[in-house]
Order: C-alpha cells, then structure tokens, then sequence
C-alpha cells in the first residue's frame, strides 16, 4: 500500500480550509490517492475521522459473454477482473468487509453514499443495514442518454440507485444543506430523483486508444450534488473505490478534501493528472444557504429589551381580522387570555399550532410588516456583535 500525493499540491482555497478539524485528523492522507485493497487501506485510517463516504463498488454485472449492437459492433461493457466475483456469497462478503471498515473510520454526525445498479444495490442495502447503518433516503439517478437494451428482451435499464446513509439510527448532527438545495431548485423541495446525463464529451477520461479509461466514470454533476447536498466547505470526503477520480476533481473545485483509494495503476495516473488540473472555486462562492434551524434563537421578548417595539403595541394578522396587545412580559393579551405569540396565533385562528413570528404584524408608516422582521434585525446585530 503507498500513498500518491498530488504534484501541483492544494490550492489556495484547499489551504485556508486545512485548518478544519477534519483535515488535522488526517494530516498525512488528506488530498492523497491511497494505492492498494480498500479494506486494508480503510483500516489504516484513524477511527471516526471522515465527514462523508462516496462508494460506487463493483456491481459484480455477471456478464454472460460479449454484447453488440444491431450493426454487430461490440459494447464497450464492464468486463474487467475487478468485477468478477466466484458467486453472490462472495461479493456479498466483500460488501460486508469494505463495509465494516468504512462504518469505522466514518464519524458519528457523517453519512455514506453508494452507488449501484440492480446486480448490487439491494445487496448492498441488506448489507448496510445488517451492519447497523441507518438508511435515510434511496435516491434515483435518471439518465437523459441511457444505453438502449439491444437484445429487447427488458425494459432499457435508465436509473441507477444510490443509498444515503448514517452512520446509525439514532445518529445526530449529520450534514444536511436543505435550504442551499432549496433555494437551487426554485425554492421548491430537492427531490429524491435526479435527472443527469450519463458521462460523455470531453468529461469522459480516454486511454492512449481513445477508448473509455473507465467503464463506469460517473458524471461531475452527480457528485456535486451529493456534495452539496451532504458537506461543508472543508469537510473530509473518501472515496475507497476512486477509479478515475471524479471524487477528487468534483471535491478541491468545491472547496472539499478528499482521500481516494485505489489498486490500478492506470486510474491513479489519469485521476492525478485530472485533479492537478482542476481550478477551485473562489471561497467566497462556496458559503451555502444558512439553514433556518442554524440561526440563532430570538425570543419575543427581545425585541422588547431592543425597544423595536413596546409594550401596549397592537398587533394583527396580515388582514387585520384579529388583533393583540403586547405585554411587558413578551405575551400577548387578546379578549381576556394572555399567551405566547405562537400560542395566541393559533388560539384566535381556532388551530393547534402557528408559527407566530409569520403570522402577527406590525404597522410601520401605515404598512403592515411581520415581526419576524424585527427578529431578522436583531439577528444582524448579533451577528455583528460576534454572538
């Protein structure tokens, strides 16, 4: 087992990021291609010391001879040796095995991603929860250019399958970025099936043939989005299956370490020369979308002690059809009951429950505006202050 490090070393983006505790965890791997067996290459890595796993593992195809096409040309499949295994209790043992290993070095707030088609993947699920990982969403990855069933005997096989996964069930703290994958998407919820195409054009890596360097090169978009979806600037990223390195190159231009692990050769050249030549993003376009649950708390009652508003103030709906007293307290009084200003909120609407920081509002200049703006000052002073 050697460790290939890049020539052109990090950028500078990659560097101001070194200082996260994730990358002092791993000092000596971290941007690194690791040459040799996953599982032993997992097992010399530190105890719970990455942020997030991508694994896109041998899908063990069990090809039945060669393919063609109508014109009797070949199809370039995946018939490489590393596919190959003797029979299912095999692969299903060197899914457990790499799986152990990665469930160790993966920390306790960190999620694993893999990728699989229908010879693997509800293999690999079984294996993943035998193993005590928590399966939090199965995502479906839709490919606008799939390759055509030529024998016509199955549906044309469009989708592949990936597992996002904790680390267990009552695993907390694990990276989320809804509101950055929100605001991506039009402001509408990210859905759990994506449409990309599969990897073709000058992404596509080719040998000195010109032929595919590798047969299951997954496409950039693909990863960013996984990233994105799932870490922060700086976090640790491990690929143990890295193949032509789309972990690595889609990681430093996000601002995001990476450790690879591969046994070929020939990947390792090409993924090098690949990651040398990506350019980072500037760190000033990397900062996501704050989360809501991230911000800190305000209470009602501080913008009383701001004196943005004052006790004896009237509030009402955005239609004006009920309307409130501030107290000095930071309650409400309405018609003789006296409440929190969510508890009000629902009370009035005859509801069990109401956000009412949205709900209540305030009149400024002769225009109604909802008090979480008010919250909103208060949480730029905050910021400001350092809090």
């Amino acid at each position: 087992m050697s460790v290939v490090r890049l020539s052109k070393g990090r950028s500078a983006a990659a560097a101001k990021l070194s200082s996260s505790p994730s990358s002092r965890v791993l000092p000596d791997v971290v941007d690194t291609i690791i040459k040799g067996d996953c599982v032993t290459a997992l097992e010399s890595l530190p105890e719970k010391s990455v942020d997030v796993i991508f694994a896109d593992p041998p899908y063990n195809l069990q090809l039945d001879g060669d393919l063609h096409r109508p014109d009797q040309s070949k199809v370039d499949a995946v018939d490489d040796h590393w596919d190959q295994f003797d029979s299912f209790q095999a692969y299903d043992a060197f899914t457990r095995a790499w799986l152990l290993a990665a469930r160790r070095v993966l920390k306790p707030t960190g999620t694993i991603w893999v990728i699989g088609s229908y010879h693997n993947i509800f293999r690999v699920g079984s294996s993943l929860q035998d193993l005590g990982f928590w399966i939090l969403n199965d995502v479906v990855w839709r490919k606008t250019n799939p390759m055509p069933n030529f024998r016509g005997r199955r549906f044309q096989n469009a989708h592949e399958t990936m597992i996002w996964a904790s680390r267990d069930q009552n695993a907390k703290g694990y990276t989320f970025n809804y509101e950055a994958l929100k605001a991506a998407n039009d402001d509408l919820q990210m859905r759990s099936d994506w449409l990309f195409p599969i990897c073709t054009g000058g992404e596509r890596l080719k040998d000195e043939n010109g032929d595919k360097l590798h047969p299951t090169q997954k496409p950039e978009a693909l990863l960013a989005r996984v990233m994105m979806a799932s870490t922060r600037p700086g976090d640790v990223v491990l690929d143990p299956f890295f193949g032509s390195g789309t972990t690595g190159a889609v990681a430093k231009r996000l601002g995001r370490h990476f450790i690879g692990i591969e046994r070929e050769q020939a990947y390792i050249d090409a993924a090098t020369a690949r990651i040398d030549a990506v350019e980072p993003a500037d760190l000033a376009t990397l900062k996501l979308v704050a989360s809501k649950r991230a911000e800190p708390r305000v209470a009602f009652v501080t913008l009383l002690e701001s004196e943005l508003l004052k006790p004896g103030v009237t509030l009402t709906d955005s239609k004006r059809r009920w309307a409130a007293t501030v107290q000095a307290d930071g309650s409400l009084h309405h018609e003789g009951e006296q409440a929190s200003i969510h508890r009000m909120g629902a009370r009035v609407q005859g509801l069990d429950a109401c956000n009412g920081w949205t709900f209540w509002h305030y009149e400024d200049e002769g225009a109604l505006q909802p008090i979480d703006a008010l919250r909103q000052q208060v949480r730029k002073q905050m910021a400001a202050a350092g809090a």
